[in-house]
């Protein structure tokens, strides 16, 4: 086990994701970097108001302390209250043409020790698309170099991620899944360290190359109020998968990470409407009858 060469690695994909990114938007990030009283703390890099994306937030983060917060032992009870340290970069991209997708991608490193006791470590992570007015071509793109990455580390890895990140990203109050999905991970520490490493390297190296093709397509469509009104209305979904059941946003704030860097992921603009409904046939409808649905779209 290699913590050093973990935060160099972070570091450095946070830094070449956001060099490309600014590029792209033509606008240079604000950078802040933060500290945690309890240990550690991280850097954050946001573009706000561009000319691509409303918000874009990329944040590197380093925090360590006596008890792992409930959200990092819920799924393994034998870990609560050990000490912890835990790193990882996270992004979220909301662009402001509603044909270009919102996007999200993460991994992370986790170390819990007890006592004199061998430290137990995994890493996870994962990147999914949320899009709004949806294209199949970019929708099976996007799933196709998602299993590219995983592709050098077993045939049936691929799978078994999707299948994780259709389940996970799930609003279970709303019955539907939050976007089009992609690949998600935990608890990876097998079959050794420099395998599990050399995954979770894979899967930042494969972000750009997922994601911005698509954007470069849809980012000179013409869209209106209605394409923004549905924009925001579906960003709802977001706000509440993120408030009410994503575990990277729990443990932020239970660990008492900087709230301004952890709710970083909330769109800037979003609305909620009671019992709204698409007009059948209409584009709106399409996103739900043909995207929002589970399928095998590498294939």
């Amino acid at each position: 086990m290699d913590t050093a060469a973990v935060k160099q690695h972070l570091l450095e994909l946070q830094q070449t994701i956001v060099a490309r990114l600014a590029a792209v938007d033509g606008r240079g990030f604000r950078q802040d970097e933060w500290t945690r009283p309890e240990g550690g703390g991280g850097i954050t890099q946001l573009i706000e108001e561009g000319d691509i994306f409303e918000r874009a937030g990329v944040n590197f983060s380093h925090v360590h302390g006596a008890r792992l917060p409930p959200s990092a032992s819920a799924s393994r009870p034998e870990l609560a209250g050990r000490s912890f340290q835990a790193m990882g970069v996270s992004l979220v991209l909301h662009p402001r043409n509603p044909y270009v997708p919102t996007v999200h991608m993460n991994v992370r490193f986790f170390v819990a020790q007890k006592g004199g006791a061998s430290p137990v470590w995994w890493f996870g992570g994962g990147m999914d698309l949320t899009p709004y007015y949806p294209f199949a071509e970019d929708v099976r793109h996007f799933h196709r170099v998602c299993r590219d990455a995983l592709a050098p580390f077993g045939s049936g890895r691929h799978a078994r991620y999707k299948r994780w990140c259709d389940d996970y990203f799930y609003l279970k109050h709303r019955a539907e899944p939050r976007g089009v999905g992609g690949i998600f991970f935990d608890d990876l520490n097998e079959p050794d360290f420099a395998a599990s490493f050399a995954l979770v390297r894979s899967v930042g190296a494969h972000f750009l190359p997922a994601y911005l093709p698509i954007l470069e397509r849809r980012q000179g469509m013409a869209y209106g109020e209605r394409e923004r009104a549905f924009q925001a209305y579906r960003r709802g979904r977001y706000v509440e998968f993120n408030l009410v059941y994503d575990r990277g946003t729990l443990f932020g704030l239970q660990s008492g990470g900087r709230a301004e860097s952890v709710l970083m992921s909330l769109p800037p603009r979003v609305e909620w409407r009671y019992d709204w409904k698409p007009a059948p046939g209409s584009p709106e409808e399409k996103l739900y009858a043909e995207f929002l649905v589970p399928r095998d779209w590498a294939d």
